[in-house]
């Protein structure tokens, strides 16, 4: 897992599938990075952030995939 912003233009290219495999790791990160916020053990809070942002940015190269292919 990359610990870097993905850009959107890089996401464009990926396949369905790649997509969704990125979108499960990070969700999975996300959880346990929640998980060690809530015990107090966190040692990067600004990785939550870009965990959020990277999978709205996934979810919305998702739906774009979608609606042009209806």
């Amino acid at each position: 897992m990359g610990k870097h912003k993905l850009k959107a233009s890089e996401l464009r290219g990926k396949s369905r599938e790649e997509l969704e495999k990125l979108l499960r790791e990070f969700r999975s990160e996300l959880i346990v990075l929640r998980h060690k916020a809530a015990v107090g053990v966190l040692e990067n809070p600004g990785r939550l952030r870009e965990l959020k942002r990277n999978i709205a940015r996934i979810l919305t190269i998702l739906r774009e995939k979608e609606m042009t292919a209806e």
